[in-house]
């Protein structure tokens, strides 16, 4: 209970910019949250068709997995998908690389989605407390100029530590939001990393493939 008064008169003392940070608070961790259980739930279903895939991509069986891609949410089926999709059209393997290279950057789109706005929020938290702390020492020493001499100095230093508080908030706020960016950014990047590596395995085993042929036909002539 003394933690929750200190922190309820913490909050007072702040004066009207508290709110704002505090609103800017709220913003930043229905995002995290939004996004964290997004990449989480993105993350488990690429690892559950990586172990899918494998069979498939062992065997050749590329329909197979174009087939499995309709019906899954995976985007790592949805990548070597469109690689495969554009292997009818074009026989290159650049074709196919710049197909699958696409469908990453439409990944990337979903994926980094609403992420940069914590770095945003962290960056308008810390100003806003700024911003406070110098309306608050503005008004302090406007109420300090026509106080009593005696009691000048008592009435400043409370009125400079009430007006310290919007800055601590502010950065109370802003701290975790970077840390929280910084997390969701890195989650990004290892779901990114691995559509990039399942990439480069379904070409090299499509130039092993290519390779491969000529030479099984060439033995049996």
């Amino acid at each position: 209970m003394d933690a929750y008064n200190t922190v309820i008169r913490f909050f007072q003392e702040g004066g009207h910019f508290m709110y704002p940070i505090a609103i800017v608070l709220v913003l930043g961790l229905v995002i995290t949250l939004e996004r964290w259980l997004f990449l989480s739930a993105t993350g488990r279903a690429n690892r559950k068709a990586a172990k899918q895939v494998q069979g498939s991509l062992s065997s050749g069986d590329y329909q197979g997995l174009v087939k499995q891609a309709e019906g899954s949410k995976a985007p790592l089926l949805r990548v070597l998908s469109a690689g495969i999709m554009r292997l009818k059209d074009a026989h290159r393997r650049e074709d196919v690389e710049y197909a699958m290279e696409e469908s990453i950057m439409e990944v990337m789109l979903r994926l980094e989605k609403r992420t940069q706005y914590l770095a945003t929020l962290a960056n308008i938290a810390t100003l806003l407390g700024l911003l406070g702390t110098i309306i608050g020492l503005i008004a302090a020493f406007t109420a300090v100029a026509n106080a009593d001499p005696a009691e000048k100095a008592n009435l400043l230093s409370q009125s400079i530590s009430v007006a310290m508080n919007t800055t601590a908030f502010g950065l109370m706020t802003a701290i975790p939001l970077s840390i929280f960016h910084a997390v969701l950014q890195t989650k990004t990047s290892e779901i990114v990393d691995s559509l990039e590596v399942a990439g480069i395995k379904l070409l090299n085993m499509l130039s092993y493939k290519r390779k491969a042929e000529p030479e099984a036909a060439g033995s049996r002539g």
